[in-house]
C-alpha cells in the first residue's frame, strides 16, 4: 500500500521500534524477522507500507501486539510513547519489591533534577 493512502505512519512506527530496541539496523531487523533486507529497504525508499503479515512478523520480534503497534495516543499533554509501552511490559513482570525500588529511584532522580 502506498503511504499516501493511509493516515497512520507504519514506517515511522517501525523506525521508532527499531530505535527503542538499540537503534536496530534494517539488516538486523531483516535477520530477526526473516523479511528480506531488500524488501524492508524498498518500503522506506518507495514509501510503501508493508503487508499485514510482515507487520505481524515485526510485532512478534518486538513482542508487541498489532493493537499496540497501531495505537495512537491522542493525549497531547501526556503522550504514551512506544518507549513507555516497552517499559510498562517490563514493569508488569516485576515483583512488588522491585517496583518499589524503581519507584523510589525514580523519585530520587526527579528530586535531584528539581534541586539543580
Amino acid at each position: 500500500m502506498n503511504k499516501s493512502t493511509a493516515t497512520f505512519d507504519v514506517l515511522e512506527r517501525i523506525r521508532e521500534l527499531r530505535k527503542i530496541h538499540g537503534d536496530m539496523s534494517v539488516y538486523e531487523l531483516s535477520s530477526r524477522t526473516g523479511i528480506p533486507q531488500s524488501t524492508i529497504s524498498t518500503w522506506y525508499s518507495k514509501n510503501y507500507y508493508p503487508p499485514i503479515d510482515k507487520i505481524e512478523a515485526i510485532c512478534k520480534e518486538f513482542n508487541i501486539s498489532l493493537e499496540e503497534f497501531f495505537h495512537e495516543n491522542t493525549d497531547s499533554e501526556n503522550p504514551i510513547t512506544l518507549e513507555d509501552l516497552h517499559f510498562l511490559k517490563k514493569w508488569h513482570r516485576l515483583s512488588a519489591y522491585q517496583k518499589n525500588l524503581i519507584d523510589n529511584l525514580a523519585s530520587e532522580l526527579q528530586n535531584n533534577l528539581t534541586d539543580k
